[in-house]
């Protein structure tokens, strides 16, 4: 890591779902010579394209990106594991001359990285999480859930129930120290370990739910349902990708429990709900600088803004004008 008057300049793009991420990051990587970075905890998995809405090659437009289908769909993946992958990305890029930036909407794992944030102080007991897991198994994802909802509603409005192991990792940290997952991770130091531009993106809420229900008739039209339709075939069951937001509605409708049609409004809800907690947690604990995507008509206007903004915060010039 560089010393303290030498810090890595890096640029991290964060919102919605939904709300023009992608694009922006492509214009700036090529505007100030950089490599993406995806800060996204599911488009990590190989074959999960359209439910993660993956950059396709013809969208990147020639513009590296990293930690894009590096796991198989049955594999599972931590905030840490990513923390130690983007560092080590960090470096790399900065080697070639180039800017590292990170795109992307999970809020945790982003922070993991750019802050000095030690996964090894949040204590562990093995015995106390094999019997949540067990407790999982034979009463219900729900269950457990609504325990960590008792004890800290914070947390619990952060995870869905479907992802057991975050749900019993928060309930294993305060059987273990009596805090709340949020007060431990507020008590380690906030220094940015990087020269940091933090740009927010946000949109009129009506007009970010139009893209949103969009997007999801866009994804079942491009095939979302073929898509996890060969993962369940696969036999693929109780993994961390399937409790991805467009693949586990789609996986209630494959298992009977809902019709296809409830199946796409629960998604769309569940999307709408989950832009909502990100940019709630963007907002309360990273000090963003926000820049409103409402106005899609005149978006080469706010790019420019933007450019302007990480030229003055970082010290880099554009290429581009």
């Amino acid at each position: 890591m560089k010393e303290v008057s030498e810090k890595q300049k890096l640029l991290v793009i964060m919102g919605p779902t939904a709300v023009g991420k992608t694009k922006l990051s492509i214009e700036l990587a090529k505007r100030f010579n950089g490599e993406i970075i995806s800060g996204d905890s599911m488009q990590i998995y190989r074959t999960m394209d359209i439910g993660t809405a993956k950059i396709t090659p013809a969208e990147m437009e020639g513009v590296p990106h990293h930690l894009i289908d590096i796991k198989n769909p049955e594999e599972s993946f931590s905030a840490a594991e990513f923390q130690q992958l983007v560092r080590g990305k960090i470096e790399a890029i900065a080697e070639k001359g180039k800017l590292p930036i990170i795109a992307g909407g999970t809020g945790l794992y982003i922070q993991s990285v750019i802050y000095d944030y030690q996964f090894s102080e949040a204590p562990a007991d093995p015995e106390f999480r094999k019997l949540l897991e067990k407790k999982a198994a034979e009463i219900g994802n729900d269950a457990i859930h609504a325990e960590l909802q008792r004890i800290d509603p914070e947390s619990a409005s952060q995870i869905h129930p479907n992802n057991s192991r975050r749900v019993i990792r928060a309930l294993e940290i305060y059987h273990c120290t009596g805090k709340k997952m949020r007060e431990l991770q507020s008590m380690q130091q906030p220094e940015l370990l990087y020269d940091t531009a933090l740009i927010g993106l946000t949109m009129e809420r009506e007009k970010l739910y139009e893209r949103i229900n969009w997007r999801v008739d866009l994804m079942i039209n491009e095939g979302l349902l073929e898509e996890v339709t060969r993962l369940f075939d696969q036999g693929i069951r109780d993994c961390q990708s399937i409790q991805a937001i467009g693949y586990k509605e789609i996986y209630d409708y494959l298992e009977g429990k809902v019709s296809l049609e409830d199946a796409i409004v629960n998604l769309k809800q569940n999307s709408r709900h989950y832009a909502k907690r990100q940019l709630t947690w963007f907002r309360n604990k990273m000090n963003v600088e926000w820049f409103d995507m409402t106005d899609q008509e005149n978006i080469e206007k706010k790019i420019m803004e933007i450019s302007r903004y990480v030229e003055g915060k970082l010290q880099v010039k554009s290429n581009t004008y």
